[in-house]
């Protein structure tokens, strides 16, 4: 199990890297999206950072597996809460925010099952 939440964890930091960056740096896309949220400017960096501690957490998590665990748990409600704001808004192109969740959920069951 561990190897899978390795690859898993590997991955979704990956992901949360890259979509950190685009956000710190105001990508068009990104801007566009929280904008159509209602999400205020203000907030991007803040959730880039949380993107970024998820990231990092669930890297050290490999090392450390209850940082990996409450990493996979934060990255969850994160994401949680990014669909529950695109369906609020009655906004279905969620297949990028759907696919994290579940990796996300992946990386949180692959972690506890590997203690």
């Amino acid at each position: 199990m561990f190897i899978g939440y390795a690859s898993v964890a590997v991955l979704l930091a990956f992901a949360l890297s890259a979509s950190a960056f685009l956000t710190f740096t105001r990508n068009p896309q990104i801007v566009g999206s929280m904008t159509k949220l209602d999400v205020p400017e203000s907030w991007l960096p803040w959730l880039a950072t949380a993107k970024v501690a998820g990231a990092l957490g669930l890297l050290a998590g490999l090392a450390v597996p209850l940082l990996g665990g409450a990493a996979a748990v934060g990255v969850v409600l994160y994401f949680v809460g990014a669909l529950i704001a695109h369906l609020r808004k009655k906004d279905f192109e969620v297949a990028p925010v759907v696919v994290l969740t579940l990796l996300a959920m992946a990386a949180l069951a692959l972690r506890l099952l590997s203690v």
